[in-house]
């Protein structure tokens, strides 16, 4: 079995030296916020727009790295980000989240994606949770009740993909161009269950919060779950009929270990049985892309052909959700199994030279793909921060469990 130290201290000095640094020294715009965009080339395109689920990142990322590392130099990052979600992307006419800015903080794009506002709560409340920023929590609570107020269907269940922006319906819902234009998406339902659980951890005494997530996490369970493979469907329409027949690994296996949280989170023994025998199951199916070397394809199409590219943000969510089958499902060899996946990131991820990571190595051929970005829209701190938070913290646990002999 691997060094537990030695797993803690690589992923803690890519955090430090590595991820961190590179968007504190450039990412960082002057004129305000963050820049919008570096190429797979690592060239600054100061003319991007600057996106919602980017900026929300950055928030939730260097607000968790302040309270899990203790660095100052974080915690400035991290407001700089909380202040301008709050005073450029913030609607104060209507509420929720813009999806995105033009370059000088002007909105572009003014539709509600409830995926976005989602990733602002996340954001919001992680600062609230490592500093106890009223005035974070305050923006939290009002997203929260936006997505309660115009995305819950309160008669099938679930939460409505995005609408304009003063709340009216939108035509087009989808999240990407790659995406179907369906009006319940699994990505969307992941991204408002795991802000529901971290606002949870500041204000456990709210009812409507605790219920809210709590019937969240039953509906992967019971609507999203494929009851014979279990993995989770992608895509639904509003009476829960599935849109698609794609596999997505890195999905399954991010759910795998958020879902397991939730329901730490909201506590109860039950509730906890339930999702550890849900949570094992999905991961296990996950396993599925897990290849030798310990990366994991993106994912298999309904026609049978695979994706075969390692991208980033699969091979981060990967560690840690065979680092919750060690921890929390009694098998000790995924410890090994996940320090593997480590090790290919390590060398073939990790850009050691520019900073930060590639987006993905090609699977045909494993070379660097420089065609997407090594910062953008889509491209930010959070799995990647995440994968070296999460190792730090649930391998402490462990060691301080095995000392205390329970």
């Amino acid at each position: 079995m691997i060094d537990k130290e030695k797993f803690m201290q690589e992923v803690a000095d890519c955090a430090t030296s590595n991820i961190l640094p590179y968007w504190m020294n450039r990412m960082v715009d002057p004129e305000g916020g963050f820049y919008g965009r570096r190429d797979g080339n690592d060239i600054l395109d100061p003319s991007a727009p600057k996106g919602a689920i980017l900026n929300a990142r950055l928030l939730w990322t260097f607000a968790a790295a302040y309270r899990v590392l203790g660095d100052e130099r974080y915690l400035e990052i991290a407001e700089r980000a909380r202040d301008f979600i709050i005073d450029k992307f913030y609607d104060k006419e209507y509420g929720g989240i813009y999806w995105s800015l033009n370059p000088d903080g002007t909105p572009l794009d003014t539709k509600k994606q409830f995926y976005a506002i989602g990733f602002a709560i996340y954001g919001l409340s992680e600062l609230a949770r490592a500093t106890g920023d009223k005035m974070a929590l305050e923006y939290a609570l009002r997203l929260f009740h936006d997505i309660e107020s115009h995305s819950r269907d309160h008669e099938k269940g679930g939460y409505v993909e995005a609408m304009t922006r003063d709340w009216q319906p939108i035509a087009d819902m989808r999240l990407s161009e790659k995406d179907e234009n369906s009006s319940k998406t699994m990505n969307t339902h992941l991204h408002i269950i795991e802000p529901y659980t971290n606002l949870l951890r500041v204000v456990p005494e709210n009812k409507e919060l605790r219920d809210a997530t709590e019937e969240l996490l039953k509906i992967f369970f019971n609507r999203m779950e494929d009851p014979r493979s279990h993995h989770l469907g992608l895509f639904f329409d509003d009476d829960w009929h599935r849109q698609d027949s794609e596999i997505s690994y890195g999905h399954d296996i991010e759910a795998s270990w958020l879902l397991l949280e939730t329901a730490q989170v909201l506590g109860g023994e039950d509730l906890i049985d339930m999702a550890l025998e849900h949570t094992r199951r999905i991961a296990v199916a996950a396993l599925e892309g897990r290849c030798y070397d310990g990366s994991m394809v993106y994912e298999r199409h309904g026609s049978g052909r695979y994706d075969d590219d390692k991208h980033w943000w699969v091979q981060a969510e990967n560690v840690i959700g065979q680092l919750y089958l060690y921890r929390y499902h009694n098998m000790p060899e995924m410890l090994d199994a996940s320090y593997k996946t480590w090790e290919y990131i390590r060398d073939n991820i990790v850009d050691h030279e520019g900073g930060e990571w590639h987006w993905s190595r090609k699977g045909r051929d494993g070379s660097i793909n420089r065609k997407d970005d090594k910062a953008g829209f889509w491209k930010c701190p959070y799995h990647n921060t995440r994968m070296c938070l999460e190792v730090i913290e649930r391998l402490k646990e462990t060691t301080a469990r095995e000392e205390s002999g329970m």
